[in-house]
């Protein structure tokens, strides 16, 4: 992607200004971001895909409009018959990941690949009656609300009282201050950073795609990367075991031993002595793919191109290489054609061939494992 060239999904703007003036700063409002869009799913699709076990949906009613203590929601699968009337005001059903379980949509995610994978989420869409809406809220991470059918009316805030109702099921705000407000129609998109306030009704039938963005918190970051330090701590820490021949008789003998917690902290350097321990966890961690993902199983290596599965996260550093979890360490060529992969999703099939044979074979089992396939 040329970052420097100026794309009418930003209003014009290039990716690089984008990032510069609005991302995480200010909210953007681009009226027809995607001219003349259609929705890619319609109602049934949209539907039928909440019904599935294996896809994280949600339904929200707002049984009494007006009135905040009102709201209901019930996680999926959704089968149809337990869904209100479509007649019936007020009431949404939300699908998450749809990017995974339909090609067109992974496609028109792809293009806010100017945001590095590693913060790509996914793509919600959130299909409401007349009046529907989750109430008003912020989100800890960065959203494009892109307008898919019908109109939904858009009001936003740079909130400061962030309590909320309690004794809900949903994330509403008591005190919502609404400082601007819009409407958006099919095509029209709506950037928001982080903490910034929202409200969204739909005015008559409507559905918005939401793609959002991954901001784990520290603790998070913290959990996840030190789960897998532990994997690997028993090879690099070894399996000496503790002893103390110069421990003498004490007198207070509930006190933890001094020597003990020496050699605690020398186990811990111990498991980070290599110096990209933590480099390769925290790649790992932000390749792992969502929990209700699975690859069935795919075929040998073809003999032309290969292309990623859509459900495959991949990403890289200096050193490595990172696929749905897993850490292999690059270098030279194959380690510039495997990053090429990673950033086109894709590799044509005069650089397969380029690759060497150790290269090949790692290319043959991600195959197999159903991670990429052969480019059509």
């Amino acid at each position: 992607m040329n970052i420097q060239e100026p794309l009418q999904l930003l209003g014009g703007l290039s990716p690089q200004t984008f990032m510069r003036r609005y991302w995480e700063k200010k909210p953007l409002l681009i009226r027809q971001a995607i001219p003349g869009f259609q929705p890619i799913l319609d109602r049934t699709e949209l539907l039928d895909l909440a019904a599935m076990d294996d896809v994280e949906s949600r339904l929200v009613v707002q049984a009494v409009p007006g009135r905040e203590k009102a709201w209901r929601m019930r996680h999926g699968p959704l089968a149809r018959k337990s869904l209100p009337p479509f007649k019936q005001r007020a009431w949404s059903v939300l699908v998450q990941g749809v990017d995974l379980h339909d090609e067109r949509i992974h496609t028109l995610m792809n293009q806010f690949r100017f945001v590095p994978d590693a913060r790509l989420d996914d793509l919600m869409i959130s299909y409401a009656t007349d009046g529907g809406g989750v109430g008003p809220h912020f989100d800890s991470y960065d959203v494009f609300l892109l307008q898919a059918h019908g109109r939904r009316r858009w009001r936003i805030g740079r909130q400061k009282d962030m309590s909320l109702v309690p004794d809900m099921p949903l994330k509403i705000l008591a005190n919502f201050e609404p400082e601007m407000e819009f409407v958006l129609e099919p095509g029209d998109m709506l950037y928001l950073p982080p903490r910034w306030a929202h409200d969204g009704i739909a005015e008559g039938e409507c559905m918005t795609y939401s793609i959002g963005f991954r901001s784990p918190c520290k603790g998070e970051v913290a959990r996840e990367v030190l789960q897998r330090l532990a994997e690997q701590a028993e090879d690099e820490a070894g399996d000496a075991i503790y002893r103390d021949p110069k421990q003498e008789a004490l007198t207070h003998s509930a006190e933890v031993p001094q020597a003990m917690v020496d050699f605690a902290v020398d186990a811990m350097r111990a498991a980070l002595r290599d110096p990209l321990a933590l480099q390769r966890a925290l790649g790992e961690y932000l390749s792992e793919p969502k929990p209700n993902v699975w690859f069935a199983g795919g075929a040998e290596l073809p003999t032309g191109g290969v292309r990623l599965d859509r459900r495959t996260r991949m990403l890289y550093d200096a050193k490595h290489i990172f696929i749905n979890g897993e850490s292999f360490r690059a270098g030279g060529r194959d380690a510039q054609l495997i990053r090429t992969l990673a950033d086109q999703r894709y590799l044509q099939a005069g650089d397969m061939a380029r690759l060497s044979e150790d290269a090949r074979d790692l290319v043959s089992d991600w195959c197999e494992a159903g991670w990429l396939y052969a480019e059509q």
